[in-house]
Formats: C-alpha cells, sequence, structure tokens
C-alpha cells in the first residue's frame, strides 16, 4: 500500500479568504474521491483556525494498492481538474509517498 500525503499553505485570492479556499478545496476534493477508482481511501482536512499561521493550511491524506494506482491518480482528469484549483490559490506545497 502506498500512503500519499499532500500539504498546501493557502492564500485569500479575489474576495475569498484562506479559509474558503480551504472548505472550496475540500468540497472539490470530494469529486476526486468519488471520481478516482484507484484512490482507496482519501480525505482533505483543514488546520484549526485555533493553530499557528505558519501552519499548512490543509492536507490531502490518499491511500492507494500499489505505486501505479497512485501515477493513475496524478493523471486522472478529476485530479488534474483540482491541481488546477490548487495551483491557483497555494502559495507553497510539501508531499510525501511512502510504502505501508
Amino acid at each position: 500500500m502506498i500512503k500519499h500525503i499532500v500539504m498546501f499553505k493557502l492564500k485569500a485570492t479575489e474576495g475569498m479568504t484562506e479559509y474558503e479556499n480551504a472548505l472550496e478545496a475540500k468540497k472539490r476534493f470530494d469529486k476526486v474521491i468519488e471520481g478516482v477508482d484507484t484512490l482507496k481511501r482519501g480525505e482533505l482536512v483543514i488546520n484549526s483556525p485555533e493553530a499557528p499561521d505558519s501552519n499548512y493550511t490543509v492536507a490531502l491524506i490518499c491511500e492507494f494498492d500499489d505505486i501505479e494506482g497512485l501515477n493513475a491518480y496524478q493523471i486522472h482528469p478529476v485530479h488534474k481538474e483540482f491541481g488546477a484549483f490548487i495551483a491557483g490559490v497555494k502559495s507553497d506545497r510539501a508531499c510525501i509517498d511512502y510504502e505501508l
């Protein structure tokens, strides 16, 4: 099994706060969960508003059977659509993929 964890620091954009962008990301990631069959488990979590501002805003926590499943997820059109949204609202990204 492969675990894929990605953290994003989001920013405010055109009338949307950082937190509102996080809520929108969560809503959009639900479509990824529903649309990518190689994604065995996925969730997007939002950092607590009481946590330090230096924390990342959101984290994706995903599980795949194998690296091929992760690679298929990366190029899936639903994931690419989500990625296009994130690209417009992120200021930083960190990622790790590891085998369980």
